[in-house]
């Protein structure tokens, strides 16, 4: 699989935080829907640090099961934590891959992944065909993901102006597709399931001081590439630091997709 470009940290889990509750929040009918109701099991591929993962277990309750795949070891551990921090007890940890969850097909009635295609450039419908592969006759796989190159930020500090260009250019450079939210029908369609949902969103929301972008959470990557030098990082972080104490919050425009196929 390609090597995940975001760097788990304090901030970047406060952003899954700020976006799991959202999701709640603004997806919960189609979370309905889909199956993620009290008593179901629920298998959230692609965990990362367990936030979405911990507010699924509070909707299917102590009769439901969650069971969360994630292959990067910084991000179980952080998940392991915030599922210690929630008192969930219906959260499973296991460490698979998009393609190679370890999970028994026909085993869940919802798969669920948010926010990982786009990082897999290449395996895209390999991944969704698995996820197909792991719900029962009845089930359904729900998917989550971006148009990255739309995203906006509206009074955002001009020297963050060439952080994004270069984050989607280390995507291109990876052969990710961050517009893959547009083809969330395609993919479902070509797994062989019934497609019951596939619509767009746009989330507008404040930026809370300390709350930082993927961008800037791949900047590691970005250095890695030649994509970036330290001097940029410390430009940006200092750009970042000046929005933190400015008055006026930038709001971000994010694009984003769900898609939802049920299985015969």
């Amino acid at each position: 699989m390609t090597e995940y470009a975001l760097e788990v940290s304090e901030a970047e889990i406060r952003r899954y935080r700020m976006m799991a509750d959202r999701a709640r929040t603004l997806e919960g009918g189609i979370w309905r829907s889909a199956g993620i109701v009290p008593g179901a099991t629920v298998a959230d591929i692609g965990c990362g640090p367990a936030a979405v993962a911990v507010q699924v277990a509070a909707v299917v309750g102590p009769e439901g099961r969650v069971i969360g795949v994630e292959p990067d070891g910084s991000a179980r551990a952080a998940a392991r934590q915030l599922i210690a921090d929630s008192g969930a007890g219906n959260i499973e940890l296991r460490e698979g891959t998009g393609t190679d969850t370890g999970l028994e097909p026909g085993s869940v009635d919802v798969a669920l992944m948010r926010h990982v295609l786009a990082h897999n450039g290449g395996h895209e419908q390999a991944i969704v065909d698995h996820l197909a592969s792991l719900v029962r006759p009845g089930g359904a796989v729900y998917l989550v993901d971006v148009d990255g190159t739309a995203l906006r930020v509206l009074d955002a500090d001009p020297e963050l102006a060439d952080l994004h260009e270069r984050y989607v250019e280390l995507h291109r450079r990876r052969g990710n597709d961050l517009q893959v939210g547009l083809k969330l029908r395609q993919l479902l369609e070509r797994a062989g399931l019934d497609v019951e949902l596939h619509e767009g969103r746009y989330l507008i929301a404040a930026m809370p001081p300390g709350v930082r972008p993927p961008s800037w959470a791949a900047r590691e990557s970005l250095l890695g590439a030649g994509l970036a030098v330290e001097d940029d990082v410390r430009r940006w972080e200092a750009a970042f630091d000046r929005m933190d104490a400015a008055p006026a919050r930038p709001t971000t425009f994010a694009p984003f997709f769900v898609g939802v196929g049920r299985r015969r």
